[in-house]
């Protein structure tokens, strides 16, 4: 079975035409029994190999930093991102990897994230925070330019998230008691940039479909998590109001996850979730089930809208003005 690397390496080769091949992903997108849009498809492995070549690419660089960073640690960390960069080169350009392409492009942003703050920590104290987070930014957008990897722009993202967090920080230093609040709006502006990117690929055909997965998968906790921590949930002092609030909210993600078609927005969410419900059961008298009981309500429903999900899509998206329709997945007849 060919995949999408498949179809990119024969336009490469000139064995199709790019137009060919995008006409082709179109026309299976709209077929009735193609699952792209619905299944939510991103390519995480392609086999065994794949978890092969990531044990030994671990295996080169850590080795190489631990060796090298004896003789001067700056050296160190210049030859582990030289190295993930030059690997990336043979098994992400070249081979179209996709799980090594991800731990190849974390491993050179690690570096120079790493590098940046050895070089500038004694020259610039607390800013230097604020700098590398910035040049990871820029190393970043070339690296995307260079191999296209999907989730670099959420890395790069994040980045900029806490480059921008750390701005407003030394701007307005008062404003500290506005942290929860400024990384709510962070999320909220991750989430526009992910749906920016969904929306120029409606059929999920393109890399582009994959880059605002993984953006979806980062702006998910950066909304829910400042929400949580000024209900005082994370502190252990929730309560059946401030549960409720949570059910409200999750609800609220639940019914964007659908109407967007994407599962990750919702799920990467979940974890909040099932830590609010099960702490609740546990406090008034489920000590020792509140986990297992919270797993049981949070999986069976999850599973039954799973099963509906088709429905319950069509009948929220028919609610919608033609001005968002036109930005979602199509709902297909099942």
């Amino acid at each position: 079975m060919y995949t999408d690397e498949d179809l990119d390496f024969a336009v490469d080769k000139g064995i199709f035409t790019a137009k060919s091949v995008e006409e082709f992903r179109c026309l299976q997108s709209s077929s009735k029994n193609s699952p792209s849009v619905d299944e939510e498809n991103f390519r995480l492995i392609g086999g065994f190999n794949d978890i092969f070549i990531v044990i030994a690419c671990l295996l080169l660089l850590f080795s190489s930093l631990w060796v090298l960073e004896k003789i001067d640690q700056n050296l160190g960390y210049f030859v582990f991102i030289a190295l993930s960069w030059w690997l990336s080169e043979f098994f992400v350009r070249k081979r179209k990897m996709a799980l090594p392409a991800i731990v190849l492009l974390i491993s050179f942003l690690g570096g120079i994230f790493a590098l940046s703050m050895s070089l500038l920590t004694p020259f610039l104290s607390e800013a230097s925070l604020l700098f590398a987070a910035a040049i990871v930014v820029m190393f970043a957008y070339l690296h995307w330019l260079r191999f296209n990897v999907p989730i670099t722009i959420a890395v790069g993202a994040l980045a900029g998230v806490v480059a921008l967090v750390l701005v407003i920080m030394s701007i307005f230093p008062s404003i500290k008691e506005w942290f929860s609040t400024i990384i709510f709006v962070c999320g909220i502006i991750v989430f526009l940039f992910a749906m920016y990117w969904d929306s120029s690929d409606t059929n999920r055909t393109t890399r582009r479909s994959d880059v605002a997965f993984w953006l979806h998968l980062l702006s998910a906790p950066l909304i829910i998590h400042p929400v949580f921590s000024s209900l005082g949930i994370l502190n252990g002092e929730e309560n059946l109001g401030s549960i409720a609030i949570v059910i409200v909210l999750y609800l609220l993600v639940t019914s964007i996850s659908i109407v967007i078609d994407r599962r990750v927005f919702m799920v990467s969410s979940l974890v909040y979730v099932l830590y609010a419900l099960s702490s609740l059961i546990e406090t008034y008298g489920g000590v020792g089930y509140g986990f297992a009981l919270t797993g049981i309500l949070i999986g069976g429903s999850l599973l039954l809208l799973s099963a509906y999900w088709h429905s319950v899509r069509a009948s929220l998206v028919s609610k919608l003005p033609i001005q968002i329709k036109n930005h979602i997945p199509k709902v297909k007849d099942k």
